[in-house]
């Protein structure tokens, strides 16, 4: 399914992932099932991959393959389904965090400041809350938060300002509302950069990523046996943080705790000093490529 999307990372995420073909493993974020396809070819008979996307478009692009099994649900889930599917534990576990390639460019999800259209942004259909619901509803402050905090936004207090006054006159439904709300702050140089930015605090906070990836984190790592490894490709600075604060000190604020003896009750260790990042080939190829980070520990 490489036009739904086009998996980062592949030779390298699944190398360092698969390293028993016997194993049961887990794709995190299925997508368009790329990472799921190159897992599933490096077992053998007896391997076993469990896969979760919350979105339900992604259903459709499963394999037809006796050692595979889709999950719709998110994958804060997964050490709930971990303890059904292998209660001794997975031998490795990987996250893409980026949005579908699908999800940008299919005009009525609302993900891209490229179309016009409603201004949604569920990952899951069935959510409750839509980018449009925060951007009509959440006060000034708290619009300012999102947009400092998951967009690293300049100026959002501006931001917020022009969105508070613009839905004063007539309700912000659209991605073309919104773009026009904002017109204002946008920068004479970046504008889409900025945009960029904008509408990556929206989706996180419409689908609250950032306390799903926490909770991926925490039980990944209880769901790894001995051994097991965590695979986590990034693409902004602030899910990179916290992959990295969770592998070096077990918590995504990167506070380290200390058992009775002085040692650090971290459940994983990195087995790369440096995050693995696309080659320039890869890049060229896939724009969206550009600013992933693979991270890979192994549990202690």
């Amino acid at each position: 399914m490489s036009e739904y999307h086009n998996p980062v990372l592949l030779k390298q995420s699944i190398d360092a992932l698969v390293t028993n073909p016997d194993g049961t493993y887990a794709d995190a974020t299925f997508g368009g099932g790329g990472h799921s396809r190159a897992i599933l070819s490096r077992l053998s008979p007896k391997g076993r991959l469990i896969a979760f996307d919350r979105d339900a478009d992604a259903l459709a692009n499963a394999p037809k393959d006796r050692r595979f099994k889709l999950i719709h649900n998110n994958f804060r889930f997964i050490y709930n389904y971990a303890l059904i599917e292998e209660p001794e534990g997975l031998d490795g576990v990987l996250a893409d965090l980026g949005v579908s390639s699908h999800q940008f460019d299919t005009a009525e999800r609302g993900f891209s400041f490229r179309f016009d259209g409603p201004l949604d942004m569920r990952m899951n259909v069935q959510g409750a809350k839509t980018a449009a619901d925060i951007v009509n509803s959440y006060t000034q402050e708290e619009l300012e938060r999102i947009f400092k905090i998951y967009g690293e936004v300049e100026g959002a207090r501006k931001l917020a300002q022009l969105i508070v006054s613009a839905r004063s006159q007539a309700q912000i439904l659209s991605t073309g509302d919104l773009d026009n709300a904002i017109a204002g702050a946008l920068p004479s140089f970046a504008e889409h950069k900025y945009l960029a930015k904008v509408y990556q605090a929206l989706r996180i906070e419409v689908n609250d990523e950032m306390r799903s990836l926490e909770k991926f984190l925490e039980g990944a790592a209880k769901a790894l046996k001995s051994g097991g490894r965590l695979a986590v490709i990034t693409y902004h600075s602030l899910e990179d943080r916290m992959v990295k604060n969770f592998i070096r000190s077990g918590r995504t604020d990167g506070v380290e705790q200390k058992d009775l003896y002085g040692n650090s009750t971290a459940p994983l260790r990195s087995l790369e000093r440096k995050p693995i990042v696309p080659e320039e080939s890869e890049i060229e190829g896939n724009t969206r490529a550009r600013s992933a980070k693979l991270r890979i520990a192994v549990k202690n």
